[in-house]
């Protein structure tokens, strides 16, 4: 397949040697914690670059850094590059940016900068990813629709720039059933890497087995798998957004109190006249108990219609894997 000219990375220049692409919510923070402890990694503290996830990278006549604060993201391979500089010569150099797996360019640009790179996907039972991911889009303020339903029902509108939640930043996250097309995502990563480079993971796996997963994964890298890791507390409770305007208030304070410049005028007002409130224990609790709810059962009729629709996915990633997750996820007797 051709590519486009990429600018020169010189001799000197340190590239990744491996990419963590996704998908999000399948572990790949836990991941990205417990390689950064090995001696021969270096991972930088910027855990998601997320500079291969655009329609190009940016060329070097554009910002440098992207954002500001927590979203300062680099804007061109320089500075994308310059996240490596500190990797010593006996070390393999890597980032974790999961929105990779769903670029249709991602794997051909990173191909293009490092064609030897070692490629690492965690993929998941893909109503359960959803579920999750709706879930994770309310708690950052992405989505506003709390019924699962309605919000695939949307996709079609928001498509359209419809329906699209006040300050979301980021869009292409409401196309949940796009995050599910697994067969086409090991498709552009087989066409750009070779085989031996790709290791598919599954989260279930990961979950079960932390530590043994991410000596399974050294192995991959051609690293030593004997290293003793502290392996990163991981809380399962689920929280579901009782109030998403009070969810969407309490950020907006808590952002006043850690960057006020960046605040609004009003809640840095509010944080200046009620200095400490959020910091009560009593008042947070109080708070996250209004915030917070535990998530609703799921919709069983929904959940089978998703599954009816995936299954083409998991019966994709059964043959690539040569495993039958058919079976293990329960999608045998979905027509």
């Amino acid at each position: 397949m051709a590519t486009s000219a990429r600018p020169p990375v010189s001799a000197e220049t340190r590239v990744p040697d491996f990419f963590i692409v996704g998908h999000e919510k399948c572990g790949t923070t836990a991941l990205f914690n417990i390689l950064r402890q090995h001696p021969q990694i270096f991972m930088p503290d910027l855990k998601e670059p997320r500079f291969f996830f655009r329609d190009r990278p940016q060329s070097d006549s554009t910002k440098e850094w992207i954002g500001a604060g927590a979203d300062l993201r680099p804007g061109t391979l320089d500075a994308y590059l310059s996240l490596f500089a500190d990797a010593g010569t006996e070390q393999r150099a890597g980032e974790a940016s999961p929105q990779y797996i769903r670029s249709p360019d991602a794997a051909r640009l990173i191909a293009q900068v490092q064609p030897g790179a070692r490629i690492i996907a965690v993929l998941r039972e893909p109503t359960s990813l959803v579920q999750n991911f709706h879930l994770n889009n309310l708690l950052t303020l992405v989505e506003d629709e709390r019924d699962l339903r309605k919000a695939i029902a949307l996709e079609g509108q928001r498509r359209e720039g419809l329906h699209i939640p006040p300050g979301s930043r980021a869009p292409d996250r409401l196309f949940y059933c796009d995050h599910v097309r697994y067969g086409e995502q090991l498709q552009r990563l087989q066409s750009h890497f070779p085989a031996e480079q790709i290791m598919v993971i599954l989260y279930d796996d990961f979950r079960r087995d932390n530590d043994g997963t991410a000596r399974r994964v050294l192995r991959f890298l051609e690293i030593d798998d004997t290293h003793a890791f502290e392996l990163p507390h991981t809380s399962r409770d689920r929280k579901a957004v009782r109030s998403p305007r009070l969810h969407r208030a309490v950020l907006a304070l808590q952002r006043a109190r850690r960057r006020p410049a960046q605040a609004g005028r009003l809640s840095r007002t509010v944080e200046a006249l009620t200095p400490g409130v959020l910091r009560n224990d009593a008042v947070e609790n109080l708070v996250r108990r209004l915030v917070f709810s535990v998530p609703r059962p799921p919709d069983e009729q929904l959940l089978l219609e998703l599954r009816g629709r995936f299954k083409p996915e998991v019966v994709a990633l059964s043959e690539y894997l040569g495993r039958d997750l058919v079976r293990e996820w329960g999608y045998e007797r979905i027509d």
